[in-house]
């Protein structure tokens, strides 16, 4: 008796074993590959600088040449938050996304999401977050954010929300309990317009959506300044589905290496973070690297972010 039992239930776990591979391999082949039928397609992070139309008209230059010097097709879409570009690439909708760096290790600790290439500009493939304050508001150093009004961007924003966090509680500041008011504005351009506007006295955004914005007008120079700067942090990368073909991620990884050399597209269309200009791409990239992003925000917790968040609904 026993025996049989065993026996069937052997045969059950290898009809299910069965069934889980056919079922992968299932989703593999429904995988988009590239065709025009099947294009593959590309989520985009919503940090140029405000405006769906702005990220997608940064990055349809590259992905245009990419697709005539390989023939591969591409439909991008820019992503209504970051972390709905997360759920995009492991809900199987998109096949490449182009994340932040703590929107990217979500993506990678849920295996939906591995490296494909990276800006570099000047030789490196860093940039910076910061902490700007307006002028009249007595901000000089992160000391003096006690007691002001702050605004901070969506919380799966590497620059705008994590690296500003993590500067403030490295100083002593608990932006959930020493603020006058936390206000949750969502992206790098919203921060930027309500420390305009004066409607906080301090605000976290990256140094590209800053100097982007100052150099479209939007903001003031004469009414913001800088009041501390991040060390160096990874570009937010391009990551590749895993479920990707190798010969696909070859093609892709071969093209952003020489994307800067190809015909039909000129030096300034070459953009990257925030929409700035950037000098080419990459896909020489680590996972190490990015890994240190994380160890770097410890410190932003669940637990913090939801005393953050808390704070931003209650004030």
């Amino acid at each position: 008796m026993y025996p049989k039992l065993h026996s069937l239930l052997k045969y059950a776990v290898s009809v299910i074993t069965a069934i889980a591979m056919l079922g992968s391999a299932a989703a593999m082949a429904a995988a988009n590959d590239g065709s025009s039928e099947r294009p593959l397609r590309v989520v985009l992070i919503p940090t140029d600088g405000g405006t769906e139309d702005g990220t997608r008209k940064d990055f349809e230059p590259i992905f245009a040449a990419i697709s005539e010097a390989t023939g591969l097709n591409f439909e991008l879409k820019v992503g209504q938050s970051y972390g709905a570009v997360v759920e995009a690439m492991c809900n199987g909708s998109a096949e490449i996304a182009w994340f932040g760096p703590v929107s990217y290790l979500q993506a990678h600790e849920r295996g939906c999401a591995n490296l494909l290439a990276m800006a570099v500009r000047k030789g490196e493939s860093v940039y910076y977050s910061g902490i700007f304050a307006r002028k009249d508001s007595g901000v000089d150093s992160i000391a003096d954010i006690r007691g002001k009004r702050i605004a901070l961007g969506d919380i799966h924003s590497t620059s705008s929300f994590n690296i500003p966090v993590a500067m403030m509680l490295r100083a002593g500041i608990d932006p959930a309990r020493d603020t006058a008011k936390v206000i949750i504005a969502g992206s790098h351009a919203n921060v930027l317009s309500a420390l305009s506007q004066g409607l906080v006295d301090v605000g976290g955004a990256s140094f590209d959506s800053y100097e982007k914005a100052l150099n479209a007008g939007v903001i003031d120079g004469n009414d913001i300044k800088v009041v501390a700067k991040s060390a160096p942090l990874p570009y937010p990368p391009l990551a590749i589905h895993p479920e990707v073909g190798a010969s696909i991620k070859t093609r892709l990884q071969d093209a952003f290496n020489t994307v800067h050399t190809m015909s039909g597209i000129k030096p300034e269309q070459i953009r990257g973070y925030g929409g700035k200009q950037v000098d080419r791409y990459t896909s020489d990239v680590s996972e190490e690297t990015m890994a240190e992003v994380g160890d770097m925000l410890n410190a932003v917790n669940r637990d913090v972010k939801q005393s953050i968040l808390a704070a931003g609904n209650k004030r």
